[in-house]
């Protein structure tokens, strides 16, 4: 399950590492998007757990950027659906970390699919945010619940 955190992270955050790979982002480098703006594969070679989830980077550079500030690179909502959970409260897991992604106000936002990504560059961005950002609280604890059984 991949988690996308809408304040700072914690220790008690979940993360998404999708239905199958127990890896953040689907083993994508989270760093990346920020600073080569696309997504780009990590390896295991590059590798850093972080809220005990496994973090793959392109190079040792992006891992270290990320150790000094994983809240600056983390996903918004766990790495989970930002519509699903501004539409209604759904953890939608099944992300596609290389297409369905944006940056806003230097935070990563994913989507489920690239046909929504719209939805994060039109006029009712900040109303899709906000959602989120309300719903965020109730999703993480439901998601924290499902994974501790």
């Amino acid at each position: 399950m991949l988690v996308v955190f809408g304040g700072p992270a914690f220790a008690t955050d979940p993360v998404n590492t999708g239905l199958f790979g127990g890896v953040a982002i689907k083993g994508y480098d989270t760093v990346a998007y920020f600073s080569e703006g696309r997504a780009m594969k990590g390896s295991e070679e590059f590798s850093h757990n972080w809220l005990g989830t496994p973090w793959h980077f392109a190079n040792a550079k992006h891992r270290d950027m990320f150790v000094d500030d994983p809240g600056k690179y983390a996903p918004q909502y766990g790495g989970y659906c930002t519509l699903g959970v501004g539409l209604d409260g759904h953890a939608a897991e099944n992300i596609d970390p290389e297409t369905s992604w944006r940056i806003i106000d230097d935070k990563l936002y994913f989507v489920y699919a690239a046909e929504y990504v719209g939805e994060l560059d039109g006029p009712s961005r900040d109303e899709w945010l906000a959602k989120a950002e309300a719903n965020w609280p109730e999703v993480k604890a439901r998601v924290e619940q499902e994974l501790s059984n």
